[in-house]
């Protein structure tokens, strides 16, 4: 189905205090847009989704294997399907993640490790 959004008229979702989000879902696919403040840590986890992630503002570290990467704004980071990886915001940053398939847990509000801090179930 045909649908238009506008960023501003979506409300933020307050994920813990250094993290929120705004989600976009299709059928096939997700559009989220995320914003962490310097600090905000996203654990170690992996999901069946493929993730392409593109900084709008600001810079995340990421973990993955044994390589770190920072990606700053105007870049992007593809990440297969369940490859374990984890960021961190190293300054207040702005992105879009996209996934496919949608991330059920998200919607599902299963996402204990965002909210908690506590590890992710693969």
């Amino acid at each position: 189905m045909l649908r238009h959004y506008r960023w501003d008229e979506l409300e933020p979702e307050a994920v813990n205090p250094l993290f929120d989000r705004q989600m976009i879902v299709g059928d096939q696919l997700m559009v989220a847009r995320i914003r962490l403040k310097k600090g905000a840590i996203v654990p170690l986890h992996s999901h069946v989704n493929e993730q392409v992630t593109y900084i709008l503002e600001g810079a995340l570290r990421f973990r993955i294997e044994d390589r770190e990467i920072v990606v700053r704004a105007g870049e992007v980071l593809t990440i297969p399907s369940n490859l374990p990886h984890q960021a961190e915001a190293i300054e207040d940053t702005l992105d879009l993640d996209i996934f496919t398939p949608p991330r059920a847990d998200w919607l599902g509000k299963r996402d204990a490790y965002l909210r908690s801090g506590a590890p992710a179930a693969r």
